[in-house]
């Protein structure tokens, strides 16, 4: 909104500064100045209204140490999260960007998941909260409609690089590279690193490509559920989610700032993406969300993010990664959250497999997810936060190489 009445009072009164609004990178420094503000000074106002309507967390005894005295530490924090991503979006992005909308709608999607969830839990004092089907369902709906819109809407588009060419009397001319619609994305470590979705379905014949939509949207609800129902199990101890989430948000940033910018996307050989660029503004009020949540989630917790901050984490790490065409590069980049769900996997699979097999299940790890297992182990829970937090930087590091490593 900011944007809009500075650009008026640039045009019509000429006033000194205002057309800084016109540079992105200017809005979404202000974004995270804002993001960061609301969440450390507002964030504790939230608290106390929650220990008010006592909104606390319910701890299952998991036998493992300190954890009874977490009992009645108020839930529901991923409102901080919102509330502060939301406030500085809506203040200094461009509101007419199709990326900017399908991110705000995917956070108040997922946000509405988790707080029924959370509700259901506290004020229903039921334990188990949203039944899975529901919160899948919903995880489903959210991904097909991202999916959709960003297969069909018309400025989702890609832009081919311009290019110089020598004509026939051998002049030097400068081919602008056209917007085209594509459902290309990145394949890292590959030298032509490019691979395009409408190749799976190639071998039908060229009418065939019409209907890449039947293979791309299903791998768009895929991805959302997985990054979100990572996200999800990855928030288990103080700090965790919320300081791994900002690693994997920052580092978004820097794919969004090169993807959108037609100079950086041409110097990395990268696909360049238009309109992509206002995605910084939207990053990185997210990412200041996340660090003025921590001032109060890290431990010991004041706060826990509970599902309404965990499954809007991860819905909308998805749709950013997905929007930039990085959606390959999950796996390494929000490696904590697919080591964390992989452990839950294989404890499950094999407690089931060992129990039909033997007739008593077994375990392969002490508790699931990865982080309790390591509790379990007599790790202090600060100690295990600060080395996953070192592992997620790692994991971004590669992550960022890969733009020049093929």
């Amino acid at each position: 909104m900011l944007t809009y009445l500075f650009e008026y009072l640039e045009k019509q009164y000429q006033l000194p500064g205002a057309s800084l609004f016109q540079f992105s990178t200017f809005r979404a420094a202000m974004a995270i100045l804002f993001s960061l503000m609301i969440a450390t000074v507002y964030g504790k106002r939230v608290i106390l209204f929650l220990q008010k309507q006592q909104v606390g967390e319910t701890i299952r005894d998991l036998g493992l140490d300190g954890q009874k005295q977490k009992a009645g530490t108020p839930t529901m924090g991923g409102v901080i999260i919102i509330m502060s991503t939301l406030i500085p979006v809506l203040l200094f992005a461009r509101l007419e960007n199709i990326y900017i909308i399908l991110l705000i709608f995917t956070m108040l999607w997922m946000g509405a998941i988790g707080f029924l969830d959370d509700y259901i839990k506290v004020f229903k004092k039921n334990k188990e909260g949203l039944k899975g089907k529901f919160k899948v369902l919903g995880q489903v709906v959210l991904g097909l409609i991202v999916g959709a819109v960003l297969y069909f809407h018309p400025e989702v588009t890609m832009r081919d690089h311009d290019k110089t060419i020598i004509t026939k009397d051998y002049t030097v001319e400068q081919v602008k590279g056209a917007e085209i619609k594509s459902t290309m994305t990145t394949v890292p470590f590959f030298k032509n690193n490019e691979f395009d979705y409408e190749s799976l379905i190639a071998w039908a014949g060229d009418d065939a490509k019409d209907y890449a939509w039947l293979l791309f949207i299903p791998i768009i609800i895929l991805i959302v559920t997985a990054v979100s129902n990572g996200a999800n199990l990855t928030d288990g101890i103080d700090g965790l989610a919320a300081g791994t989430s900002a690693i994997i948000v920052f580092t978004l940033g820097i794919f969004a700032l090169v993807s959108g910018n037609i100079i950086f996307s041409d110097y990395l050989d990268i696909m360049y993406i238009p309109r992509v660029g206002e995605l910084l503004v939207f990053i990185t009020a997210f990412a200041g969300a996340l660090i003025g949540f921590l001032w109060y989630n890290a431990f010991p917790a004041q706060v826990f993010m509970g599902d309404t901050g965990s499954l809007t984490i991860g819905g909308v790490i998805a749709v950013i990664a997905i929007i930039v065409r990085k959606e390959l590069l999950i796996p390494v980049l929000c490696g904590i959250f697919f080591a964390e769900s992989l452990s839950v996997m294989i404890q499950v699979g094999y407690f089931k497999y060992t129990k039909k097999k033997f007739g008593e299940g077994r375990r392969i790890l002490l508790m699931s997810p990865l982080h309790h297992h390591y509790q379990k182990m007599g790790y202090h829970e600060s100690k295990i936060v600060t080395r996953f937090w070192i592992v997620g930087i790692l994991l971004a590091i590669v992550t960022v190489v890969t733009l020049k490593i093929r």
